[in-house]
């Protein structure tokens, strides 16, 4: 078995989850599931997409948000069976693709334009 037909298998047995489309500059809350011992809980990580990275099943996120004046990152692979929902709270407007300048970014600066939608008559 060569490499493509090997990647295409790994590819069908790991089923991709339909998550809700995003890109960066948008809000989202990600609801994963945390295993402690025997016991499991889901807890919510929100904030804005920095960026989305890859294809297929190496597709990963990285999501920033502000803790007590200390900025938090994760990076979430898409096909993790550890999460259990995406929710798009906010679209955002931004003019790139990986929003790292948001890091040096502190108070009303960091805030993100919201994208409108014109109402379909």
């Amino acid at each position: 078995m060569n490499k493509p037909e090997l990647v295409k298998l790994v590819e069908s047995k790991t089923a991709l989850k339909e998550f809700p489309k995003f890109k960066a500059g948008d809000t989202v809350t990600v609801n994963y599931t945390i295993k402690e011992g025997n016991k499991e809980r889901i807890q919510s990580f929100q904030g804005v997409v920095l960026q989305l990275r890859g294809a297929g099943t190496t597709k990963t996120f990285t999501i920033r948000k502000i803790s007590g004046n200390i900025g938090v990152e994760r990076i979430f692979p898409f096909c993790s069976p550890n999460i259990d929902s995406i929710e798009i709270n906010k679209r955002g407007v931004v003019r790139r693709a990986r929003i790292f300048y948001l890091r040096k970014l502190r108070g009303k600066k960091a805030r993100i334009k919201e994208r409108r939608y014109k109402a379909a008559n």
